[in-house]
């Protein structure tokens, strides 16, 4: 499913326009977004949590082409994440 089909699905289930479902999942997007970005969790309860973990720096080891055995930098960077609820597992694994 991507965004038009989600919004869609929304609009149908609601009985409100597509152009509502479109600024609301906007809205959600945007917030989830800036909430990472503070550093904080946004956890929906049976639904799951959105978090972002710390990736550390590290060095890899280039394994084809003609650099091969060059070795490269990956910088340190944060990394968005999702932990699905119970609720959601157990759904999608009826």
């Amino acid at each position: 499913m991507n965004r038009a089909e989600l919004i869609t699905a929304l609009s149908e289930k609601t009985g409100t326009s597509k152009k509502s479902q479109d600024e609301f999942v906007s809205a959600f997007i945007e917030t989830v977004t800036e909430e990472l970005a503070k550093g904080e969790k946004v956890s929906l309860v049976g639904f799951g949590t959105f978090s972002v973990t710390d990736v550390a720096e590290r060095t890899g080891i280039i394994q084809m082409g003609e650099r091969k055995g060059d070795t490269y930098t990956t910088p340190a960077h944060k990394k968005p994440s999702f932990k699905a609820g119970k609720p959601l597992k157990d759904g999608v694994n009826k």
